[in-house]
């Protein structure tokens, strides 16, 4: 290890303090910069970012700054400081930087987020919804209004997205953890924007139900499943590994027992989703 990189041993890096070790003032032209316009203003950038498994390239929700990557992907401090120096090679060609030594992938294992006990009963929550979404195609491949058996399939998957994943997990997220944030900031402006759009699918759905329009079903179920599938990674691999790390010890107890009140209000029995889940499944396989 360089006797230059010492001081970043114990402590993750931000991008004021890479800018003010490196002394490179003109990094700070671009860390309030948008990353997908840096990305489309350097393109090798998107793919080193690729190497370090931050998906800013293939992300739809392109509003993170080029200061934001350090602090929602955490990675090892000294993989921190390898992947800001190469970037800035990359952006000023014509200083000759030189990379930073690679990190032995040995003593630099990231470890992955633990997320505390509420953060996880939202994770868990996206488990069964994940279920449902894995379902979807065939369930659109196999649709029957014709019959009271596929016709209940729909009506219960409905059920699932409209009492499961919307009433108990999204009002967990809106009602009760977006509350300890300034949800005015634009990754949670995207978040609700996801759930109208998911609703709106739902209302469209119920709608080509009862007039038994298997194309228009079809449509809103498949276009629900993308939209959630995408929401999910969103949330697991950005929003909430970032959040729990704002959250203080104190606040982490309020918020299990604010979920579990919220849990308790809406009266959602998650066995009888998960039920419905593993006979669909179970049906499908065979």
């Amino acid at each position: 290890m360089s006797s230059s990189r010492a001081g970043f041993n114990d402590t993750q890096l931000d991008f004021h303090t890479y800018t003010t070790f490196k002394g490179v003032p003109g990094m700070e032209i671009y860390k309030n910069k948008g990353i997908k316009d840096i990305i489309t203003e350097f393109p090798k950038i998107g793919d080193i970012l690729e190497e370090y498994d931050i998906g800013c390239v293939p992300c739809t929700v392109g509003i993170c700054q080029l200061k934001d990557i350090l602090d929602i992907h955490k990675m090892a401090p000294e993989k921190e400081l390898e992947l800001m120096t190469r970037i800035e090679a990359v952006i000023y060609p014509e200083r000759e930087i030189q990379s930073a030594e690679p990190v032995d992938s040995a003593l630099s294992v990231d470890s992955p987020h633990v997320f505390s006990a509420p953060m996880q009963r939202l994770v868990d929550e996206h488990v069964t919804v994940k279920r449902w979404l894995a379902l979807i195609p065939t369930v659109v491949d196999k649709i029957d209004l014709s019959t009271d058996k596929g016709v209940r399939v729909i009506v219960d998957g409905i059920d699932l997205i409209r009492s499961y994943a919307d009433r108990l997990h999204h009002g967990k997220e809106e009602d009760v953890l977006f509350t300890y944030f300034d949800d005015s900031e634009k990754i949670f402006q995207v978040i609700y924007e996801d759930h109208r759009i998911a609703r709106n699918h739902v209302k469209e759905m119920l709608t080509a139900l009862e007039k038994k329009d298997v194309l228009a079903l079809s449509k809103h179920l498949t276009a629900y499943g993308l939209l959630l599938a995408e929401h999910i990674k969103k949330e697991d691999e950005i929003l909430f590994p970032w959040l729990d790390r704002k959250l203080t010890a104190e606040q982490v107890v309020e918020l299990s027992e604010k979920f579990d009140l919220e849990d308790k209000q809406i009266g959602v029995d998650p066995e009888k989703y998960d039920l419905y889940l593993s006979r669909l499944e179970g049906r499908f396989k065979n």
